[in-house]
């Protein structure tokens, strides 16, 4: 057998987040992991008690059969009493039929019972997911992420089907029948109970020992998901620079550890299950041979019939009490797995999110778009700091242009207007609102964002512009694509609005990608425009096109333009240019080229041409 392999609403977070943790606190610790996955089951108590009453009937009746067997064997063959044998018949088979009718109805409320559970955890983690600051992101591959939410999800789904709802069964099963056992025979009942301290102790240990190898199974998975990822997003790369051989070794390389981790987990429980069997085989021979020894002890013939009977009621019971202890041995190795992921998936869970979501104020009123910086300071976590002390000033329905050589700083100064990452120290202010008092749903509400290489889902060109305005209708629409000069060439897709983009918009070109985008921002309407290079990419016709869209786009807006084009810059009302994060000159485009600075070096050497 192979070892098989969440935000949290608030009001089910009951436990501390993930830490490192000492190995004397480790089990406490993993036990907290398995409760906090318990706890969403808290969600339908109707569900989760139907099912345990089913889970009660059964168990009660798994013992009818052999008391059937004690009579028929211990009463009715004796005496050849065949008037009772048909009516006892009947019994067990009823019994059976009633067993399987509860067990029916288990399955069928289990799985509407963990469907739903395996719901809200893929909904909860999802919604974290969106949640965290765009620092958390900087710091994870994507095929990571990925693989906790499919594959370790998927992981704690087996906790809740066979870790918690087969065991308690399976609990059940073993105290009703071990009662029965005591019943029928106290003594052979107790030389049953030998081998339960092995079988205990067995488990313990395996549950104390295999977490450390089922995380070293999931982080080779993620490993091996994540170059896959990557390698299937950058296959163009891959073929362009003859890189397919390389790339195959390294994903063997990936695939390999985790053939071997997968291995050593697998040679363990190779040891584990054959070693609890053989206990439990072991219990089944000292109940033979003493039950064996008792019955033919009997003194006289009827004492042999009753005791006969006793023991195959015995003998028959014995199984359903030990089937289901090797079933939990079983369940313990799903149980580990599932709680190796499920710390996985808390990590998540646990990670701090970004601030400002739930809290601050919305504009007072309508946005004016009066963007002022002072003495911004910003570093992404090295030592070296990103900005130092950045002010700068934008009036409404002003036109700001930032240029510099690549790594001034200007994207920067837009990430922290947008507030994907928050400034260090300074202010940024909106119509004289510090950004960070204002609730990020309304501060980025009121910019439209259109980047170098933006970004278009697998949809629709008609899904893709209603990520703007979801109530926007047809009409709006095509007026957004007309100003975005994006009308003729969608008006001649093959199926309009509702062509399909591919994904990231691969079927279209890079200039028709962005202007579909730059008619998302129109129909959106904001009242402050970020431009980060929205024409560095494109050719020069396209560039017109593109340039003409954002005049008209621009109008009446505060924005901020990021470009290296001259052509793009030119017209700005105020030019800020930075230099190793500072804004070492400003003014407009005739005042700084008059001036031997830095704009007017960039502007010689063609940066900006």
């Amino acid at each position: 057998m192979v070892e098989a392999s969440c935000r949290v609403s608030p009001q089910f977070a009951l436990f501390p987040k993930s830490t490192t943790v000492s190995r004397s606190q480790a089990f406490p610790y993993r036990m907290r992991t398995v409760l906090r996955v318990i706890v969403y089951l808290k969600r339908y108590p109707a569900l989760a008690a139907a099912q345990l009453v089913c889970a009660v009937l059964m168990t009660v009746l798994v013992i009818v059969f052999p008391g059937v067997a004690q009579r028929i064997t211990g009463e009715v063959i004796p005496q050849r009493d065949f008037d009772r044998l048909v009516p006892l018949a009947l019994l067990a088979v009823g019994t059976f039929f009633a067993t399987n009718l509860f067990n029916a109805l288990r399955i069928i409320l289990n799985n509407t019972f963990e469907q739903r559970v395996i719901f809200d955890i893929r909904s909860d983690l999802y919604r974290k997911i969106q949640r965290l600051p765009m620092r958390w992101f900087d710091n994870k591959r994507t095929g990571d992420v990925m693989t906790r939410v499919t594959e370790d999800v998927t992981a704690m789904e087996r906790v809740l089907i066979d870790g918690i709802e087969q065991g308690l069964v399976a609990l059940l099963q073993v105290l009703v029948v071990g009662g029965y056992l005591f019943y029928l025979d106290p003594r052979l009942a107790l030389i049953t109970m030998i081998p339960m301290p092995f079988l205990a102790g067995g488990a313990w240990a395996y549950a104390k020992t295999s977490p450390a190898r089922h995380r070293r199974v999931r982080e080779a998975t993620s490993t091996m998901n994540s170059l896959l990822h990557d390698n299937i997003d950058g296959i163009q790369q891959i073929k362009a620079f003859t890189r397919e051989q390389a790339e195959h070794a390294r994903f063997n390389a990936a695939s390999e550890q985790l053939r071997q981790v997968s291995l050593r987990l697998m040679r363990v429980w190779a040891a584990y299950n054959p070693s609890m069997e053989f206990c439990r085989n072991f219990g089944y021979a000292l109940v033979i041979a003493f039950g064996a020894w008792s019955v033919m002890e009997a003194p006289d013939q009827a004492s042999l019939e009753a005791r006969t009977g006793i023991f195959v009621a015995y003998l028959v019971a014995l199984n359903l009490f030990y089937e289901p202890i090797s079933r939990l041995n079983g369940l313990n190795q799903i149980l580990q797995a599932g709680r190796a992921a499920a710390e996985r998936v808390f990590e998540i869970v646990d990670a701090e999110e970004e601030p400002g979501l739930d809290e601050g104020r919305e504009f007072p009123g309508k946005v004016k778009g009066h963007v002022v910086l002072r003495d911004v300071a910003f570093s992404y976590g090295s030592d070296i700091a990103t900005l130092k002390g950045v002010s700068m000033e934008a009036k409404p329905g002003r036109m700001i242009a930032l240029v510099g050589h690549t790594g001034a700083g200007k994207s920067t100064v837009i990430n922290l207007l947008t507030r994907f990452y928050e400034a260090d120290a300074g202010e940024i202010t909106i119509d004289g609102i510090p950004i960070v008092e204002l609730k990020k749903s309304a501060l980025r509400g009121a910019m439209g964002y259109v980047t170098q290489e933006s970004f278009l889902f697998n949809g629709s060109v008609r899904e893709n512009l209603a990520l703007a305005k979801p109530e926007s209708d047809e009409a709006e629409m095509w007026e957004a694509l007309r100003a975005a000069r994006a009308a003729d060439f969608v008006a001649a897709l093959p199926g309009g609005l509702d062509t399909n983009v591919g994904e990231r918009g691969v079927k279209l070109s890079v200039g028709e990608k962005q202007r579909v985008a730059i008619a998302r921002v129109v129909l959106k309407n904001p009242p402050i425009l970020l431009l980060d290079e929205a024409t560095a990419s494109v050719d020069t016709e396209t560039e017109t096109l593109i340039q003409e869209a954002l005049e008209q786009l621009m109008a009446r807006r505060t924005s901020f333009v990021i470009a290296h084009r001259l052509s793009t810059v030119r017209n700005a009302d105020r030019i800020y240019v930075l230099d190793q994060g500072k804004v070492v000159e400003e003014g407009d485009h005739e005042t700084l080229s008059a001036h031997d600075g830095v704009y007017a070096m960039l502007c010689r050497q063609s940066l900006m041409a």
